[in-house]
């Protein structure tokens, strides 16, 4: 399968983007501290089907790092479709990357054919006091010890405890987390969100939308996607046995035939 891979400049960043298959475009999003190869077990599947599109978000991969200046997952993810001329497109998130996509239904719904959200966070959710604890203590880690102890403690997160007993999908997420900038744990990140938040509007996303979770996710995402469940108007929901935070590595087969057949 042939696979175009390039950096495209979109609002005074480059992002790296892979694309390959045709027929309606489909764009994959990854979550935070991750890059495209999350999407491994995805990509060329999906490419027999459709035209997709995976790339880095800014900050992430090899996409450029964010500067002192305010920007927009969102905004750059329309830049990125408008140079690849794609007028509407369904999109797939996982984690961040859901919430990304969300708001970018909200924002640009006439570009939004289909949504298909994997333990997708939420913009305007109230995280756990856990949660916030611990991403607090380890940004302090960062400033103390640096990144790379940073990193570490992160991937020990309750996200990824299902993902790290499978041997295979452990040693991708440990490359993927060790290429992985850090840049997000020692930085005020300028990116801005959507006002009101989504949480509030979910009754206005239009487009289909299918919410895959895995049972074994923490607390907090499972909450998530109980609310989109509930309040997106045309939403179907599928939860996966077995798997936690990155059920589209921990179980590909499952989450590749429940978006096919979606």
């Amino acid at each position: 399968m042939d696979i175009h891979r390039r950096f495209v400049e979109t609002n005074e960043a480059q992002l790296y983007v892979e694309t390959a298959g045709s027929g309606f475009p489909l764009v994959l999003v990854h979550g935070f501290s991750l890059d495209t190869r999350m999407w491994d077990d995805q990509f060329e599947y999906l490419a027999q089907h459709y035209h997709v599109i995976r790339y880095d978000m800014r900050g992430f991969g090899q996409s450029s790092l964010p500067t002192q200046d305010s920007y927009s997952h969102i905004e750059d993810l329309h830049a990125l479709l408008n140079h690849l001329s794609v007028e509407a497109a369904y999109l797939v998130g996982l984690s961040m990357g859901g919430q990304c996509v969300v708001d970018f239904a909200l924002t640009y719904p006439d570009t939004v054919r289909a949504l298909i959200l994997i333990d997708s966070g939420l913009s305007g959710f109230s995280w756990s006091q856990e949660h916030s604890a611990l991403m607090g203590a380890i940004r302090q880690q960062a400033s103390q010890d640096g990144t790379q102890a940073a990193k570490e403690t992160w991937l020990a997160h309750p996200f990824f405890a299902p993902a790290l007993r499978q041997p295979l999908v452990a040693a991708r997420l440990r490359q993927n987390m060790a290429d992985y900038s850090g840049w997000h744990f020692m930085n005020a990140d300028p990116g801005r969100g959507i006002e009101p938040p989504a949480i509030h509007r979910l009754s206005h996303i239009t487009a289909p939308t299918l919410i895959i979770v895995g049972d074994n996710d923490v607390p907090d995402l499972l909450a998530m996607s109980d609310i989109l469940a509930q309040h997106v108007q045309y939403a179907q929901k599928v939860v996966v046995a077995g798997a936690g935070h990155m059920a589209d590595m921990e179980a590909p087969d499952q989450v590749n035939e429940a978006i096919l057949h979606f």
